[in-house]
């Protein structure tokens, strides 16, 4: 992948910003260095739009990393589970726990978001870590105003267009629902939380398994790819536009 980038002379800058005219994301230049490297695995989307920027096939520009090499992740197998939560102030402690310690990376993905303790501290982990780098990823419009003015505060907090020594540090980002099944996780650069069905009845998600760090950063590249192939929803009128199911 790295020789078919430099064969155009573009750089990873370059690369990036081409791509993303082709398949309407937000890939940045570290995102594309860890896929010519094989540190993270490219998905589909992002594959299809490569391939289409370098004008080669997918088994030569990617076969450094569809060997048969393992990650650590592949092989520590259930070792990443830190703990099954079985019940919602478990589950919620917990999602609170990643927001709040999060420092380099905070990554949250789904439209349903509506705790306010929750929300509250993804809002305060942004306004007192400056370097932290925030991902948010949308499947659909948000379904409660509450995640809606949540998304406002943040765009109140920082400015997506702004970069701190050279990086961007808010990212919001909109899957249609056509697109991809709707997912829900939590993961900072240490730990991750993913909220499962209930255990104790059919309605709601209020159990889920907290993981670590190997899974944690695999979720972390997760949601930035994701992020990167989604519609950006970047500004404050943006977000008021979206319509919300339930007030």
């Amino acid at each position: 992948m790295r020789r078919a980038r430099t064969a155009r002379n573009l750089t990873l800058e370059e690369a990036a910003d081409n791509l993303n005219e082709i398949t309407g994301g937000a890939t940045d230049a570290s995102l594309l260095s860890a896929w010519e490297t094989g540190r993270r695995r490219t998905g589909a989307k992002n594959r299809a739009g490569l391939c289409q920027l370098y004008r080669e096939r997918p088994e030569v520009l990617f076969a450094h990393q569809d060997g048969e090499a393992t990650s650590v992740l592949e092989t520590s197998g259930t070792a990443v589970v830190v703990k099954v939560l079985t019940r919602w102030t478990d589950l919620i402690e917990a999602m609170v726990s990643v927001a709040s310690s999060a420092r380099e990376q905070l990554v949250v993905t789904g439209s349903r978001s509506r705790e306010k303790a929750y929300l509250a501290a993804i809002e305060t982990a942004v306004a007192q870590h400056p370097d932290l780098v925030h991902y948010r990823v949308l499947y659909g419009p948000p379904r409660h105003r509450t995640l809606a003015d949540h998304l406002v505060r943040l765009l109140e907090l920082r400015d997506p267009t702004a970069r701190r020594n050279g990086v961007k540090t808010l990212h919001i980002g909109m899957v249609e629902p056509a697109a991809a099944l709707e997912r829900f996780f939590v993961a900072s650069e240490t730990q991750a939380v993913v909220p499962l069905p209930s255990f104790h009845g059919a309605e709601g998600f209020d159990c889920g398994v907290l993981l670590s760090r190997e899974a944690a950063v695999g979720l972390v590249h997760h949601g930035r790819e994701a992020c990167a192939s989604a519609r950006p929803v970047e500004t404050i009128e943006a977000v008021r536009a979206l319509p919300v199911r339930h007030n």
